[in-house]
């Protein structure tokens, strides 16, 4: 076993009596060693219930044969860090956990990991750590929430407090009613509602064949969900005795699973920073333009907020992913999974309970993938749309710019009315260097939606969105602005023109005169220090998944 490195040997004394210091025995040390990296924390409404599932994990672990260990592994709840400065450290931790985690395993020479996470860049992270490492392992996500209610409609984070906040300044709401959509949105633990990233991460990490059937549904209330952590202990023991690493499952192929899910989905566009930035660590190269190729012979199939009318709770009651993967079993390479199943078998067993939530192939046929990724001379190395999420009128659209070089200035402009229609909306600096850490502008454009501008504004922004963002709204431009892109560029009143069906971005000014623009242009460089300066300093293009490189 890999923990032998540990335990064997005379040399080994002074750790076996650390060991056994632990509450070991002497016949413990002959069984695997499972790590339980658990990112349990009384911060995220998704972690906090992971107590009982570390036990469930636990216990599995144990039944089948192996040693469990517990450790801890930091998180951020996006919704609290939205808006303010607090959201620069958002995508900088995903870094921060896959360094964590590979310390801990190396350093203790752990024989498997079961990864216990749920929310937006810990899911990530944690597959970067596994796939870096190359050990057996297995991922347990943590469940969504389910719906609040309100008079009897369901109600959701994004829907009804982000997107509220436009309606109260708009005056559709009282502030009595603001309080009630406050207290009822969020009803308890779990990951948020909708097909935002935390969701769509443990969408994806099932498709990929790195969780159990049904785990990315379950939810986070349910005794389903503790049935899947104790299982999943046995099965990373299991892959340990068997020596099925993690780049075993993690292929080219289930690669390709993960973006056949991600466009029949209409997944977060943060899947664009992180399947790309989890490939890398598996050896497996993901460019912008695979989820382009994929996005026009994958249809969206599942009708979930914020661009649907339905929640993660449907889509576990329809049956799952294992249902989405059955509506898409003539497009899936036929890969392993940890479950020791293949793909193939897991489309076979599902089926749908609910075909307003999971579509036929024939219902949507035309229709493309969730995701588009645009290009010109606005975005020479690409930029990303959630198309699934935009109104059919608006996925062509001409405006005049607004200019803001950051988030806030634009927050102020569209709390005090004075963006109106035919806007484009340009928040600029807010890249992974210019930030750093690469804002997600939910609030901007959830405001936007809620004092009805969702299609009569667009925003474009060299940072990111949350899964949540609905509306013509196109982020990730690449080249940033810190670095010289032509977002740099643009002036107030520059004519823009998105069109989503021809993938192109263009910023409608000569070339002379951004030339002339280019000579004048000085960067606005962010002051920053501690661990945003490092992560300034290192971090690569959201293009090539904003990882940390030199």
């Amino acid at each position: 076993m890999r923990s032998d490195v540990i335990k064997v040997g005379l040399e080994r004394a002074p750790a076996r009596s650390l060991l056994f210091a632990t509450g070991l025995d002497r016949e413990d040390l002959k069984k695997p060693f499972i790590g339980v990296a658990s990112s349990y924390t009384e911060l995220i409404p998704g972690h906090v219930h992971m107590r009982r599932l570390e036990t469930a994990i636990e216990k599995g672990v144990h039944a089948g044969g192996g040693i469990s260990f517990i450790f801890g592994i930091p998180g951020i709840c996006d919704g609290i860090a939205m808006g303010h400065p607090g959201m620069r450290y958002s995508l900088p931790i995903r870094e921060v956990i896959a360094d964590a985690i590979e310390c801990v395993a190396g350093a203790h020479s752990l024989d498997g990991l079961v990864l216990l996470t749920n929310c937006d860049k810990i899911t990530p992270g944690m597959l970067m750590a596994l796939a870096r490492l190359d050990i057996p392992g297995i991922v347990v996500t943590a469940g969504p929430m389910m719906c609040g209610n309100l008079g009897g409609k369901k109600l959701s984070l994004v829907g009804d407090t982000f997107e509220a906040v436009g309606k109260r300044r708009k005056g559709e709401i009282t502030q009595e009613e603001m309080d009630r959509l406050e207290m009822e949105a969020c009803p308890g633990a779990g990951s948020c509602q909708g097909l935002y990233t935390a969701n769509t991460m443990a969408c994806l990490t099932e498709a990929m064949g790195m969780s159990l059937p049904g785990c990315a549904a379950s939810l986070a209330v349910s005794a389903e969900k503790d049935r899947i952590a104790y299982k999943s202990g046995q099965v990373a023991v299991r892959l340990a005795k068997e020596g099925v690493t993690s780049r075993a499952i993690m292929t080219p192929e289930a690669f390709e699973n993960a973006l056949v899910m991600d466009m029949a989905l209409g997944g977060s566009t943060n899947t664009c920073l992180h399947l790309p930035a989890i490939g890398r660590e598996a050896g497996v190269k993901i460019t912008l333009s695979q989820f382009n190729e994929i996005s026009k012979r994958i249809p969206h199939l599942v009708d979930l907020a914020p661009g649907g009318r339905y929640f993660l709770e449907d889509l576990y009651y329809a049956g799952g992913i294992p249902a989405v993967l059955n509506r898409l079993k003539e497009e899936l390479n036929d890969c392993m999974t940890v479950s020791g199943k293949r793909i193939s078998e897991i489309a076979a067993e599902a089926e749908s309970s609910d075909t307003k939530v999971i579509k036929s192939r024939e219902e949507v046929a035309g229709q493309e993938g969730g995701i588009a990724v645009l290009y010109g001379n606005l975005a020479p190395e690409g930029a990303v749309v959630k198309q699934s999420a935009v109104d059919a009128k608006a996925r062509r659209f001409k405006g005049r710019a607004r200019v803001f070089d950051r988030e806030e200035q634009a927050m102020k402009a569209i709390m005090n009315k004075e963006i109106g229609p035919g806007s484009v909306v340009v928040i600029r600096y807010e890249g992974p260097k210019g930030g750093p850490g690469m804002r997600e502008m939910l609030s901007p454009t959830a405001a936007l939606v809620g004092m009805g501008l969702a299609a009569s504004v667009a925003l474009i922004t060299d940072g990111r969105f949350s899964g949540g963002t609905r509306g013509p709204c196109i982020g990730h431009v690449c080249p940033e602005a810190l670095v010289g892109g032509p977002i740099a560029l643009v002036e107030e009143g520059d004519e823009i023109s998105i069109d989503i069906p021809n993938r192109s971005l263009e910023l409608c000014v000569p070339e002379s005169t951004l030339g002339e623009r280019k000579k004048k242009w000085k960067p606005i460089t962010p002051q920053v220090s501690g661990y945003l300066a490092k992560y300034a300093r290192l971090v690569s293009s959201a293009s090539e998944g904003a990882v940390l490189v030199g």
